[in-house]
């Protein structure tokens, strides 16, 4: 019984996890790059004087994503040596 209730409390917060990220990308994709893009677009990226609502548009959003890649996979480690399931 205890090794189903571990295993429930694992995913439980793997995919707590994995819905804050994807929450965290949503707002930076989709917000940043899309909903508030003019007002970001005021403010200009000093040395490429870029407009930063462009920045988040183009590149932002996909370098948010590659670090919250590393975060994901950091924060899992975690968990697998919390849990008892890592691989190590």
């Amino acid at each position: 019984m205890t090794q189903a209730r571990n295993h429930r409390a694992y995913w439980r917060a793997n995919l707590r996890l994995l819905a804050l990220l994807l929450l965290i990308w949503f707002f930076v994709s989709f917000g940043c790059g899309i909903l508030w893009v003019d007002t970001l677009n005021q403010i200009r990226i000093p040395g490429t004087g870029f407009p930063l609502g462009f920045w988040f548009a183009q590149q932002g959003s996909i370098w948010v994503f590659v670090v919250l890649i590393f975060v994901y996979v950091w924060r899992m480690n975690r968990l697998d040596h919390q849990f008892g399931v890592s691989e190590e």
